[in-house]
């Protein structure tokens, strides 16, 4: 029974990750808007140039010594792990936000950075 609820997990994450809508994730960042913009810093830096880029390594941007320590490079899978978890996948972090519990929103979220916009052209 564990392997079959083992196995339908993973099918629908990686239906999930496949079928993912940068659209949708658009508009699920207006929450992360609150702190980060895509093309510049704010409270949190920004997400422009995120994807192979090391966490905790904006150029002037202040990061909490646990981010600088994190060693995270930044892909869908790291991605989706500090998404869901923040606090959990970067003991000390400053971000306080709770994380996105919805493996499909996460998808869609992380769909919409790699895509960027015509704001991340100029920045990159």
């Amino acid at each position: 029974m564990q392997r079959l609820a083992l196995a339908a997990a993973l099918a629908l994450a990686a239906g999930t990750a496949a079928g993912a809508d940068a659209a949708r994730g658009e508009q699920l960042y207006a929450r992360c808007a609150a702190c980060h913009a895509l093309a510049y810093d704010r409270v949190g830096p920004r997400h422009c140039g995120l994807f192979g880029r090391r966490a905790g390594s904006v150029p002037g941007f202040e990061y909490s010594p646990a981010m600088k320590r994190s060693k995270l490079m930044w892909d869908e899978k790291t991605l989706n792990r500090f998404l869901a978890d923040p606090p959990k996948a970067v003991p000390g972090t400053t971000m306080t936000y709770a994380g996105v519990a919805d493996p499909a929103e996460r998808a869609d979220l992380i769909a919409y950075l790699r895509k960027g916009s015509p704001e991340c052209s100029n920045t990159n």
